[in-house]
């Protein structure tokens, strides 16, 4: 096939070329480029001509019914910008596929005809758009296509896109784990197969009669409808009941594509009614535009994307957003209780601190290097999780969820938004104080321990690495604030394994698994295998995520020795210990330039730390949520407004009268509860 057009040649030129006689070409180059010309001019060119060359346009109406005759179009109902696989990955490899190398398709159908002609979909379905009402009417009726919709072969077309669509729906839907989501609905009629039955009738009356037109007050059309609604009312019941059961990556698409071929049920359904003689004109414009809607959304991933990782991300926040409400500290002894618990997560850090010192005198590989850094981070931050010790910057993944939430539930309005900021000031003393004892107690932790060892072996074993300790903790001679934002980053990452350990926990019913584990019970007794089973869901997601991001921080610099690549971590509790480390390696003896310097570039990778792990979660956790973008600005206004009219309260836990409606934002909010979603 050509695609080659002349530009000296106008629509009217092409027009006349092809329409001056009945063409009965069933050759798609003459659409082609006619809609490549038609664009380019002002349409009441088009309108005229169609008008005053009356021959031309009856011999162009005839070339485009002929085009459409006898195509099947069910495909474009049926499958267009509906997910076809029930799980993530085989649909983006699908996508990603069709998207560089589209499928071959039967050139007999609609589905071909509109992929050939309308190489840019979105443009075209722009273009219509943008026309006027009164003018595309007229082409309808000019080109004799404004009551296609009657014809037996299209009545029939869309009766059997709604069967294919209600087929499907059923299969989906009768799944055992997706009938689980809805538990509720055990105790009424199936919705689905109600709705099946009620379109074997609306066939039947079509077989019986081919002229038959479906109206609005038919009985038929409203039991569809209702049957409908209550089959979207599964769905939303579904995707809600996930916050108390759990979601799959399986039942997560299942539900996306059951709701996508019920909202096409729905379209479908919209132009098949006649009330009125006008709705012949519109419902026939109405299915052209929508096989070109679906058209062009049909390999979009963004979409995909967003479908299909928002109730997950949700899912992961939601769990999350449980947790940060206990980092949030609203009175004096929560904030005096944070710095004990900081306190604790401190010593324990200082000690890694000296034990990574050590680690790096063994020799080996740097893939042993990076298993001992990895064991000594993980399990030190799992001994700071189980002894109910705080790491400062594991913080804000948590209490991002929960003031995203805090929003995304809350009223639009002023008060609304300063009780918010009020809440915001507790977050961020809270952060405050955590960092305070974390690094407070990691500096002279360390040097105490590192002491000691000088003391007990007669050896600094700091003095080898305190030029590097020292010159890591500058952020001119080393990338230390781009090693903190890495940090940040594994934070964020941590917090979602935290979320997706939580939801898969609830959603496979592990600690009930345990609690009626039949060989814990017979040989430990039922207390045992409760106490087992409370102490799973409580920690268990806490103990993986620590892990995680031990192993994390652990390997980042051997891999990216490994790799040639200047990568590595800096964390603000170890930036302390390593401050430490590196003044008694060097006796003490540094510049006042050198002091300070690392000094202030331990709060500033604190600060990175905090910045890239609170901002990542916020974003997804604003998605999740589908909080209004809008909104922010205004709330960032008003942060700062409060913050200069209350420096101090963001530092320490003085008594305000929003204290109490900062404590509802969040008490009204982070309970996890069926409608979440």
């Amino acid at each position: 096939m050509v695609f080659t057009f002349r530009d000296k040649d106008s629509f009217s030129t092409i027009l006349i070329k092809y329409f001056s006689f009945r063409n009965e070409t069933k050759s798609l180059d003459p659409l082609i480029e006619i809609l490549h010309r038609i664009r380019k001019v002002h349409f009441t060119e088009v309108l005229n001509f169609l008008r005053e060359n009356e021959e031309v346009t009856e011999n162009f109406g005839y070339y485009i019914r002929n085009l459409f005759e006898g195509k099947p179009f069910n495909l474009s109902l049926t499958e267009a910008n509906i997910l076809s696989e029930n799980a993530f990955y085989p649909e983006l490899k699908k996508r990603l596929l069709d998207t560089f190398l589209p499928s071959v398709e039967n050139e007999e159908t609609i589905w071909y005809l509109v992929d050939t002609v309308s190489v840019r979909p979105k443009a075209d379905l722009e273009f219509f758009r943008n026309l006027k009402k009164e003018d595309l009417d007229e082409v309808f009726r000019l080109l004799k296509i404004d009551r296609m919709i009657l014809k037996p072969s299209v009545k029939n077309e869309l009766l059997f896109s709604l069967n294919i669509l209600a087929w499907r729906i059923i299969g989906n839907a009768m799944d055992v784990q997706v009938v689980n989501m809805a538990p509720e609905y055990r105790k009424f009629d199936n919705p689905f197969l109600a709705m099946q039955n009620e379109i074997d009738l609306l066939n039947q009356s079509f077989k019986e009669n081919p002229e038959f037109l479906l109206t609005s007050k038919d009985v038929n059309y409203k039991q569809i409808k209702v049957y409908l609604k209550q089959c979207l009312e599964f769905v939303a019941l579904a995707f809600k009941n996930s916050s108390k059961y759990g979601i799959s990556g399986k039942i997560n698409q299942s539900l996306l594509k059951i709701r996508q071929q019920l909202e096409r049920m729905t379209d479908i359904l919209s132009v098949m009614i006649f009330d009125k003689e006008e709705d012949v004109l519109k419902n026939s414009k109405r299915l052209f535009f929508k096989i070109l809607e679906y058209k062009s959304h049909k390999y979009n991933l963004r979409e995909l994307f967003s479908d299909s990782t928002t109730l997950k991300s949700h899912l992961i926040t939601n769990h999350t957003a449980e947790t940060g409400s206990h980092y949030i500290a609203s009175t004096t002894k929560d904030y005096l209780m944070m710095f004990w618990r900081a306190s604790g997560g401190g010593i324990i850090v200082g000690a890694l601190c000296v034990l990574k010192l050590l680690y790096g005198y063994i020799s080996g590989s740097d893939f042993s290097h990076a298993f001992l850094y990895a064991f000594n981070y993980a399990m030190g931050f799992i001994m700071i999780f189980l002894m109910n010790y705080t790491l400062a910057t594991k913080q804000p993944a948590m209490t991002a969820a929960t003031m995203a939430k805090v929003l995304s539930e809350g009223e639009n309005t002023q008060k609304n938004y300063t009780d918010f900021a009020h809440l915001v000031s507790k977050l961020f003393r809270t952060q405050f104080i955590a960092f305070m004892g974390n690094v407070l107690l990691a500096f002279p932790i360390a040097l105490a321990i590192i002491y000691g060892i000088d003391v007990l072996f007669a050896q600094n074993f700091a003095a080898e690495k305190s030029t590097k300790l020292l010159t890591d903790l500058d952020p001119f001679e080393s990338k230390a604030i781009f090693h903190a934002c890495i940090a940040g980053f594994f934070l964020f990452i941590s917090g979602i394994i935290s979320g997706n350990v939580g939801n898969s926990s609830v959603f496979y019913h592990i600690p009930k698994r345990i609690e009626k584990n039949p060989f814990l019970n017979y040989f430990f007794g039922k207390s045992a295998s409760k106490g087992l089973s409370d102490y799973y869901a409580k920690n268990w997601a806490g103990i993986i995520s620590n892990f995680w991001f031990g192993i994390f921080l652990g390997i980042t610099g051997p891999v990216g020795l490994f790799f040639g690549l200047d990568l590595d971590i800096r964390h603000i509790t170890f930036a302390s210990g390593n401050f430490a480390l590196g003044l008694y390696g060097t006796d003490f003896s540094v510049t006042a330039k050198t002091f300070w310097i690392s000094f202030v570039t331990v709060f500033l990778i604190g600060f990175f730390n905090f910045a890239v792990s609170f901002g990542l979660s916020m974003i997804l956790a604003f998605r999740s949520r589908k909080v209004n973008f809008g909104e922010v600005k205004e709330i960032y206004r008003e942060i700062v407004r409060y913050f200069l009219k209350n420096p101090l309260r963001f530092f320490l836990p003085i008594r305000s009268n929003l204290d109490n409606s900062a404590k509802e934002m969040v008490d009204n909010t982070v309970v996890t509860k069926p409608e979440d979603q």
